[in-house]
């Protein structure tokens, strides 16, 4: 701890003298409709020709050294009700648009489109995102920890707004109408944070508005610039939706030779805007049925992978909740609440959620708060009792984008006892609280981040502990970075992701990057990452070395070669096929190297793929792997993929051998902006299941939707080459219908 402290300290004098870049910062005013806007697309009204403009984009790929080659016009007006946001996107170059569907919600680092950011508390943390690309697409996220990473950056919120577009011979104009319910932000305050980045494929070019350095992410938000209101922003009126749903259909479970099953539930969704920046969630009866399955992948690990949550009702303001503490131990994880463990088969299960309120949001321009309330129902078929989950979290901005918050998550029974995951006993309630410290420079070359959290249950015990620190230091030529990790023995977050406890490690890496004057590669350079870990009476457990050389080329490829240099201690006995075979015992040590190389093409073709293969030794044998993803697009109806994995292990007598497949075909229809049909395949061999599923969706209002989703599942037994048993496991078909009604 004390170590950690003067980490920090260090890190924060650094950050002092630390220059800072010389952003180029313009402004933008907004200022109130003179006529009324008809959302067309065309700008044709007064109200465009008296706006401000904001425009002299800067280009931050391939280069950040000029302006855009390109010219993008983007224009703002607002009424009582409004934020209006006009496009024009001008183009010369002959061909067509790059775009990967219809749907909404694209991503794609070669997909042509204009993205807006809304930074409405101008703490350079958290921001509203608004994009459309050039057949009228859109997309809505939000953006967290100041957009560092790609995972700060989440497209799954969605909310209500408007838009459309024409395209022309010179380019495409847009109108946008975002309504203020739809945004969080402070009545008084007339000026926001604001930036927009413009993805053209035609060009080759990325280009902010506000200028970035290219060793940033387009949505990073710290160099955002001000936008500067006439008038600020006046309070909404009542500001309530009600999202009603209603689901049906059939499930039959082969396995367990029960009987077809047919389902039907009503329940809905509220949110209740308590004032403009503080937002409350309602759920009743909530049904997830029509979230996309997860990818499935092969885990030849000892410990859980980790999925992220797609689930509405947990995703605005999710930040606020899960950035807590690091990504191998995180005091909350929301996907732990409406799943139990069946003690008797050690699997996941459904467990379902009666009622949930969550409140969240920003009290004023520094605090913000998040507090939420689920209850989860009994499950007679696996002995768990009715459970409560209670999460409070608390942000306190003490600098212009810096942070101190706080975390209490407790899970409690209050009618009897529930299994205890960790030390598998019974217990009533699980407790976890804690406090992060993070710290950034207003340019981001700098940022740290310090936690210490405690686990609490009704055994007193010792090393319940989490704590942690995070240093990064990232210029254009450099990253640099140091983690460390302890997690004591009996450290226990029951609704926490912990991959394992009793356990301490330090992860230093240091990248260097090369910008050539080439026309073929963009950016290059070399990296290392050592990682230990060490814990209980055996000291080292794991320990690894990477060397990585990275190529980025001028046409959005990419590319990394890597040699891994490994050791590992078993506390435990393991198979790593995975396949019940002879386990490596426990209390066995092994030091093997491996080499590994990937590359992704350019993504703005219409048929494009990405390939990674490993080789080399592997615990006490040898390993081979490949992993590639075939795609090809015929836009703008969609796409079509292929996704395989293969390993092949090949351990000494008398451990096992083994073949290991994932195979996942997908094809995605995009008929309308409003109609999409997903099917998709996952062929795994890993668990002798073939999954199938397949998945309509027709919005026929803004985020109004009406589902069918086909859900099948089968088990096989592969040998010699030849599949013997074929039957099918479970099969479900489900429809749901919702509705978004504003009152």
């Amino acid at each position: 701890m004390r170590f950690t402290i003067v980490l920090l300290l260090l890190s924060w004098t650094f950050h002092i003298a630390v220059a800072q870049e010389k952003s180029q910062t313009p402004s933008v005013h907004v200022k109130e409709v003179v006529d009324a806007i008809v959302l067309d697309g065309l700008l044709s009204e007064e109200s465009w020709q008296v706006a401000d403009p904001a425009d002299d984009f800067f280009q931050f790929f391939p280069f950040d050294t000029s302006m855009a080659q390109t010219r993008t016009i983007i224009k703002m007006a607002y009424d009582d009700k409004n934020l209006y946001v006009g496009i024009e996107w001008l183009d010369e170059k002959d061909g067509d648009y790059v775009i990967t569907s219809l749907r909404r919600d694209y991503r794609s680092p070669g997909a042509d489109g204009l993205t807006l950011l809304f930074d409405t508390y101008q703490d350079k943390t958290n921001a509203f995102s608004f994009g459309v690309n050039p057949f009228g697409v859109q997309r809505e996220g939000l953006i967290a920890n100041g957009g560092t990473i790609r995972d700060d950056f989440t497209l799954s919120w969605d909310n209500k707004w408007y838009n459309e577009v024409v395209r022309g011979e010179n380019g495409w104009t847009a109108e946008l109408a975002i309504p203020f319910k739809t945004l969080r932000y402070k009545s008084d305050r007339d000026r926001w944070n604001f930036n927009a980045y413009r993805i053209d494929s035609k060009e080759n070019e990325r280009s902010a508005w506000s200028y970035i350095p290219r060793n940033w992410r387009p949505y990073t938000l710290a160099y955002a610039s001000e936008m500067i209101w006439d008038k600020p922003p006046k309070k909404q009126g009542p500001n309530i939706s009600l999202i009603p749903f209603m689901a049906g259909g059939l499930s039959k479970n082969f396995e367990e030779s029960t009987p077809t099953e047919d389902n039907f539930s009503i329940g809905g969704d509220a949110k209740v805007a308590l004032t403009p920046a503080l937002n409350l969630d309602l759920t009743i009866n909530p049904d997830f049925s029509q979230v996309e399955v997860d990818q499935q992948v092969t885990n030849l690990d000892r410990f859980e992978i980790f999925f992220p949550e797609r689930r509405q009702f947990f995703l605005e303001n999710a930040d606020l909740f899960a950035s807590f503490g690091a990504e191998d131990a995180r005091p909350f994880f929301s996907r732990r609440i409406g799943v139990a463990i069946d003690t008797a088969t050690g699997t996941n299960v459904q467990n379902k959620i009666v009622a949930g309120a969550r409140v969240s949001g920003n009290i004023n321009s520094k605090l913000r708060i998040g507090l939420m309330d689920i209850q989860a129902a009994e499950d007679e078929d696996i002995n768990l009792p009715a459970i409560n989950y209670v999460v409070a979290v608390a942000q306190q901005r003490i600098s212009a984008r810096s942070n101190i918050s706080g975390i209490f998550v407790n899970k409690q029974s209050f009618s009897s006892d529930f299994t205890d995951k960790l030390f598998e006993e019974p217990t009533s309630y699980n407790r976890t609280a804690g406090l992060d410290l993070n710290l950034a420079t207003d340019n981001n070359r700098l940022t740290s981040k310090l936690f210490y959290h405690r686990t609490f249950q009704d055994r007193q015990l010792d090393d319940t502990y989490s704590q942690g620190a995070n240093i990064a230091f990232n210029n254009p030529l450099w990253r640099i970075e140091w983690n460390h990790l302890l997690v004591g023995e009996n450290y226990n977050a029951e609704v926490g992701f912990v991959r394992r406890t009793g356990i301490n490690s330090v992860s230093p890496t240091i990248t260097h990057t090369f910008y050539p004057q080439s026309r073929l590669i963009n950016n290059h350079g070399p990296g290392m990452l050592f990682e230990q870990f060490w814990g209980g009476d055996v000291g080292k457990s794991d320990q690894l070395v990477r060397f990585f050389y990275d190529f980025r080329f001028q046409n959005l490829a990419n590319s990394r070669v890597a040699v891994n240099r490994r050791f590992t201690y078993l506390f435990n006995d393991f198979d790593p096929t995975r396949s019940d075979g002879e386990p490596l015992p426990a209390g066995s040590s092994y030091e093997y190297v491996n080499f590994f190389a990937r590359y992704s093409s350019d993504p703005r073709k219409l048929f494009n793929f990405s390939l990674s293969t490993s080789l080399g030794q592997y615990f006490n044998g040898s390993r081979y792997q490949v992993n590639t993803e075939l795609r090809y697009r015929f836009q703008p109806f969609g796409n079509v993929s292929l996704r395989f994995n293969y390993n092949h292990v090949d351990l000494p007598t008398p451990f096992a051998t083994s073949d290991i497949f994932l195979i996942g075909p997908r094809l995605d229809l995009t008929l309308t902006r409003s109609l999409f049909i997903t099917n998709f395949v996952q062929f795994n061999s890993q668990n002798d299941n073939i999954n199938i599923n397949a998945r309509l969706q027709w919005r026929f209002k803004p985020v109004s939707d009406f589902f069918i989703v086909y859900t099948d599942n089968y088990f096989y037994s592969f040998d010699d080459d030849t599949i013997r048993d074929f039957a099918p496991r479970t099969r479900a078909l489900v429809f749901k219908l919702t509705y978004w009604l504003n009152l």
